[in-house]
């Protein structure tokens, strides 16, 4: 089974810098991790491997600098790895994004069975690339999947959908998006971290040109999205105090609070 793993390098969260004239992130000022749900995008993978065998293939565009979340792959038990960096392609919004990496994909791993990604990115939160990437590449795909199971030629998946969980059954080759509700990422071992990091370590730096791309359909020239405004929100905090008896503190608490509370709860809150 040849599998697709599309990981991105993200700001630590503690770390956002923006650029206020582009809207952009300053990728190269903070210290980056792989995304969250890429990690169980991965994992799903891996035991997808473990059961059926084939090769893993860990995708990443990116800085330079995006090489370690490749190298992580490969210490996880990845097979080869692909980093598309170009200066020219700095920039790209989802759409562009997810024509680069089809591109890269058709040229360097045709013969695919499933391509995976992370449900969304910690740095943006827009869930688009994985369906984009799919209409890309012209496949079915299931997103917010929660469990994969191969059955000869199709994937049967379970995904969380309007509070349901719903059973598909997906022709290969497909696409699917991963949640973090299971596939709980693995330990690197030692062993893993040895192999990721020889020289001959199997990773692959791939620019516009590899790709065959015109710098005109690349980058922040071709990104039909716009940022317009970039701000950080504020919460404001306002202390209440309740005096009196127990009983009459609870009461008041609920009279005023009860719908909030039942909502954080998720159930209504009888007095």
């Amino acid at each position: 089974m040849e599998m697709v793993v599309c990981i991105k390098q993200v700001p630590m969260v503690s770390e956002l810098p923006w650029d206020p004239a582009t809207g952009t992130l300053k990728r190269d000022l903070a210290e980056g991790m792989m995304n969250p749900a890429c990690r169980h995008a991965l994992e799903a993978a891996l035991q997808l491997k473990a059961r059926h065998g084939g090769r893993i293939t860990a995708l990443t565009m990116g800085p330079p600098m995006a090489e370690e979340v490749l190298r992580q792959a490969l210490a996880l038990g990845a097979d080869q790895g692909f980093l598309i960096s170009d200066p020219a392609m700095a920039g790209s919004d989802t759409f562009v994004t997810s024509f680069i990496l089809a591109t890269a994909v058709k040229k360097y791993c045709p013969n695919f069975d499933l391509v995976l990604c992370g449900c969304y990115t910690t740095d943006s939160e827009t869930a688009q690339v994985g369906p984009q990437l799919a209409e890309e590449l012209d496949l079915p795909a299931a997103a917010f999947v929660e469990e994969i199971a191969k059955k000869k030629n199709c994937l049967i998946v379970k995904r969380l959908s309007d509070g349901f969980i719903e059973t598909l059954e997906m022709d290969l080759p497909g696409l699917v998006t991963v949640s973090t509700r299971h596939y709980a990422p693995r330990y690197f071992s030692l062993a893993g971290i040895e192999d990721a990091f020889p020289d001959a370590a199997p990773i692959r730096t791939l620019s516009a040109v590899d790709l065959g791309l015109e710098r005109g359909s690349i980058g922040v020239q071709a990104s039909p999205t716009r940022i317009v405004n970039v701000y950080t929100s504020r919460t404001e905090k306002q202390n209440v105090i309740l005096r009196g008896a127990p009983k009459q503190i609870v009461e008041e608490l609920l009279d005023r609070f009860g719908d909030r509370i039942g909502g954080a709860m998720g159930k209504d809150i009888e007095k």
